[in-house]
């Protein structure tokens, strides 16, 4: 059995992340961040689009589901509904 990346961090892997680090540089985006980066908070709203999620809490349950996982997906930790709804809110929208 492949115990490689997972697909969606192959997927994740095409996107340009220097471009995206210069962007979030940019505009301060990871100014006074202690857990969810810019980068983490893009993977887990890209991971909500691809999988149909509807509502923070159905990406926090999926994304709990496959905590074994996470690390190869591409986050340092589980991702929380009130940290990703606070992101959501305080991040500059210039970023995405």
């Amino acid at each position: 059995m492949y115990v490689g990346k997972t697909l969606f961090a192959q997927l994740m892997e095409l996107l340009p992340w220097t471009s995206f680090a210069r962007i979030v540089q940019r505009h301060g985006g990871n100014a006074g961040v202690r857990t969810l980066t810019c980068a983490e908070q893009f993977r887990a709203m890209a991971f909500a689009q691809l999988t149909w999620r509807e509502s923070l809490r159905d990406i926090e349950a999926s994304l709990s589901a496959n905590a074994s996982k996470l690390y190869a997906m591409g986050f340092r930790s589980v991702v929380k509904r009130s940290t990703l709804a606070d992101a959501n809110e305080s991040r500059n929208w210039l970023i995405w």
